[in-house]
């Protein structure tokens, strides 16, 4: 990573933090003062401005905490500060925040030609697990790198071979059930979603840790790109969607923090990884689909797969019994409309795993919002000649019925939530350039980990 986060700093250069209208206050030199008011400095949120020396050196630099905000914020100072060694000059109210924020600020998606970041190194606050910084920070960009590689490069093919990039890593073990096998081994609606494109469909299955600890199971939609099948996408509505594996890339991310964290959990994570792609042999408008539970699936959308590929993995996991399950998706424009790009919703019948979540997401600073599973809606999703629909007729309430889809595939576990993500960020912030981004996942680190530590 570009910040290098230093225990033993040796030789390093202050940063003081500096609130609003907050100058008089600091520990400046008359002449630091002199420069900051001559360059109009006055600690407004985000801003750095670096200190001359006497001998024309860099003595340090100030860096604006407005009245005090989000601390992830710290992230501008990757981009701002000069390469070389710092440290932060002044108290801290959330240090590990504040460190996490800077070093999630440095990332660059390098893959196509784009220089790395400035290289730094910043000494690790007193009190901070700088291995717990380093491991979230490895599992964020791993998701942003992932959901920012076009299709040509990240199809089913090469999803597969990153997921198996990432158990080689942690010695975890990977199976993989592909093309006509899936019909064999009864995942049709996974082989039906994904059968059209030149790549074949596939369960990717990873397993990590002791077989006798506590089941956790991440359940991720890698739907590698979607032209909306037959229902085809305009143009403007495809211009994303290789983001559409956003919810397997987030549960790679997490998957990577919880094995690096060795927590004592037998770990599971299932990626249906598939193109919606248009051909002859597409899934059309009006077919009925069996699934692996047996329930019958009247297509009202073919644009509307993911909840489909994920219901046969859901199933699967589902059998399983575990202690945890958790499924993430780019699953929904509803989500977006309701709650904004920024605020993903999550759903859950377990109100102890929602405040779990909900507290988690407070303190690590990742926004969410919890939204009913409201039974009333369950009706929308009737067919007059199978036993469901994957959409509703009115178009209401999207992504609450897309999650009571999901939960009619879900029996068995108790501590089941389902997270509709957008996995992108569309607008430059400190902590996050545009493009993809990784959500829900610190925060849910936090919860599996003081579940099962």
């Amino acid at each position: 990573m570009p910040v290098e986060l230093a225990e033993k700093p040796g030789e390093t250069l202050p940063v003081y933090l500096i609130g609003k209208n907050g100058l008089e206050a600091a520990d400046l030199s008359p002449q630091q003062l002199v420069w900051a008011n001559a360059n109009g400095f006055s600690g407004e949120s985000g801003r750095t401005l670096v200190l001359p020396g006497a001998d024309g050196s860099i003595a340090g630099a100030l860096f604006g905490i407005g009245n005090g905000g989000n601390p992830l914020g710290f992230g501008a100072l990757a981009k701002a500060l000069p390469e070389g060694g710092w440290r932060f000059a002044s108290d801290l109210a959330e240090p590990h925040l504040a460190l996490q924020g800077l070093v999630l600020g440095s990332y660059v998606f390098t893959r196509y030609g784009r220089k790395p970041g400035k290289a730094l190194r910043f000494a690790v606050p007193a009190g901070v697990d700088a291995a717990s910084v380093r491991r979230v920070t490895d599992g964020v960009f791993l998701t942003r790198d992932l959901v920012n590689t076009p299709t040509n490069d990240m199809g089913p093919d090469e999803l597969e071979k990153a997921v198996r990039a990432l158990a080689k890593t942690h010695k975890a073990s990977v199976s993989v059930i592909k093309g006509d096998a899936l019909l064999a081994r009864n995942f049709p609606m996974i082989h039906a979603v994904g059968r059209a494109s030149p790549q074949a469909p596939r369960l990717i299955d990873l397993t990590w840790g002791a077989k006798n600890a506590p089941k956790v199971t991440l359940v991720g939609k890698g739907v590698c790109f979607d032209t909306g099948g037959l229902d085809i996408k305009p143009a403007s509505g495809m211009l994303l969607m290789k983001k559409d594996m956003g919810g397997a890339a987030n549960v790679l991310g997490l998957a990577s923090m919880i094995m690096a964290a060795k927590l004592k959990v037998r770990l599971r994570v299932l990626i249906p990884a598939v193109e919606n792609a248009i051909a002859g042999d597409a899934f059309r408008p009006g077919d009925v689909l069996p699934s692996r539970k047996g329930i019958t699936v009247e297509i009202g959308n073919t644009d509307a797969e993911g909840r489909l590929v994920l219901a046969d993995a859901l199933a699967f996991a589902d059998d399983d019994e575990p202690q945890l399950l958790i499924d993430m998706a780019t699953l929904t424009g509803a989500a977006r409309v309701a709650l904004g790009p920024d605020v993903p919703p999550f759903y859950t019948g377990d109100d102890a795993l929602a405040a779990e979540v909900a507290a988690a997401a407070t303190a690590a600073e990742d926004p969410m919002w919890r939204m009913p599973l409201w039974d009333a809606y369950d009706a929308k999703l009737s067919s007059r000649i199978a036993d469901i629909n994957n959409v509703t007729s009115d178009g209401h309430a999207g992504s609450i019925v897309a999650a009571l889809f999901l939960r009619r595939f879900v029996e068995k576990t108790s501590a089941w939530a389902h997270f509709d993500i957008f996995a992108w960020n569309p607008s430059e912030r400190p902590h996050c350039p545009v493009g993809g981004e990784a959500q829900c996942i610190r925060a849910l680190e936090r919860v599996i980990a003081a579940r099962f530590g």
